[in-house]
């Protein structure tokens, strides 16, 4: 089995086994064994659907300290547009940037503007696109994740488009590395993040070898010091700033922002695991053929909703309405020159530099004639069982404790209704 990366712990020392996190994890990648969760690396995609669920705190997002930045000559922070929404309307983007280099940022990149170059270059590839439909955005690592372990037949769906964060890094250090002479490698690209699985695609990227990103620190933690750092601000240090930023890409934040700049014949926004899922059940069903384009994200509402994040997701969702609403009445416009997005484009700039490949998972056995009786065996300890996917033995349901029994992950006695009924049959003799 490969090893890979995660951007969460659990803590055993806190967990007392309520099996919350067991029940919300939508790929069965948690067991609860002498009353403690643990993961099973190879099913985790990261989602965070546990860290939400855990009442006592167990499961820790893990993102990078604020001391890392020590590590480099130059630094720039790279903030999802999910962190403008974290402030009152009266905060526009251009003075959180500012209060990002007061925070001890060499320099603070509007990614918006990278997403509305990004945007037209979707528009550019699905314009010449002919393959089967439909294609689905890969903005968010836990729904790539998703594909990959759950619906490894629908990875060749994935948009080959690389992400605005990837992009803005790569850009950033090469220009940067002219200006002041520096080796790439000693200029520090941070993402600024509203969920822990950014990590993963830094540390362990799907779609290459190594990410240009050097790191990436929660909205959450940056939060307080982020604003006491905007107090101190001038105005006249950062007023400029704002005529650059792009209101296309500052919808990237919310379900849907993407889908309103591609101006498709047939796209589908949607958020939230359980909805993403019954999505792509229907895709691998067959259906939904008719749809050009799926902007899904794990967390509700987008970006926005992330777990990292400190503001209400409704209030957050409202916030990048008027946010737009608000640069719109300043006159603010900026918009790529999709002349020079075409010619990058053409260039395979936005490309992905390899092809997404499914992750699978480990075999109930590597010969195949054993793994033929391990499957049947599965099949009939599944058919002996209550089938009422309690929970109580463990494994998230029925089917995954009969294939734990199979693995030896588990004993068929720990069912506990089957462990009543044998009781039962006992006491009656």
């Amino acid at each position: 089995m490969s090893q890979y990366y995660h951007s969460i712990r659990f803590d055993a020392a806190k967990c007392d086994g309520r099996m919350k996190c067991l029940r919300v994890c939508p790929t069965q990648a948690i067991r609860v064994r002498g009353g403690k969760a643990r993961m099973i690396e190879e099913r985790c995609i990261d989602c965070g659907e546990c860290i939400n669920a855990c009442p006592k705190g167990a499961i820790v997002p893990l993102t990078d300290p604020f001391g890392e930045l020590t590590r480099f000559r130059h630094t720039v922070a790279i903030p999802s547009p999910a962190l403008y929404t974290q402030f009152g309307r009266e905060i526009l983007p251009d003075k959180i940037l500012a209060g990002l280099k007061k925070l001890g940022f060499d320099d603070a990149f509007d990614l918006a503007s990278t997403c509305g170059e990004v945007s037209f270059a979707i528009q550019e590839y699905l314009r010449e696109y002919k393959g089967p439909r439909p294609l689905i955005s890969n903005a968010c690592p836990t729904v790539v994740r998703l594909l990959q372990v759950k619906y490894p037949d629908l990875v060749d769906l994935i948009l080959p488009i690389n992400t605005p964060r990837e992009i803005a890094a790569k850009d950033i250090k090469q220009k940067k590395s002219k200006q002041f002479g520096l080796a790439e490698k000693e200029i520090g690209a941070f993402y600024i993040t509203p969920c822990p699985v950014k990590m993963i695609s830094i540390k362990q990227p799907a779609e290459k070898g190594k990410s240009h990103l050097d790191g990436a620190l929660s909205i959450s933690n940056i939060y307080g010091p982020l604003r006491s750092a905007m107090e101190s601000v001038e105005r006249e240090s950062y007023r400029k700033a704002l005529e650059s930023i792009c209101i296309l890409g500052i919808g990237w934040a919310m379900v849907g922002g993407m889908s309103r700049t591609l101006r498709l014949r047939s796209s589908l926004a949607v958020s939230g695991l359980p909805e993403i899922i019954r999505v792509f059940d229907d895709i691998a069903r067959g259906k939904l053929r008719d749809i050009d384009f799926i902007e899904a994200y794990s967390c509700g509402q987008g970006c926005c909703g992330g777990s990292l994040t400190v503001e209400n997701v409704y209030s957050s969702h409202n916030k990048i309405l008027k946010l737009i609403e608000a640069l719109e009445f300043e006159k603010i416009k900026a918009c790529p020159d999709i002349r020079e997005v075409r010619r990058l484009y053409a260039e395979n700039y936005f490309s992905l530099e390899r092809k997404i490949e499914p992750r699978p998972l480990t075999p109930l056995d590597p010969d195949l004639s054993q793994a033929i009786r391990k499957r049947k065996e599965k099949a009939e300890i599944y058919e002996s069982l209550p089938k009422i996917d309690c929970g109580a033995c463990g494994s998230p349901d029925c089917l995954t404790f009969a294939e734990d029994v199979v693995m030896d992950q588990a004993r068929f006695e720990e069912c506990v209704l089957i462990r009543i009924k044998h009781y039962e049959s006992q006491r009656n003799r």
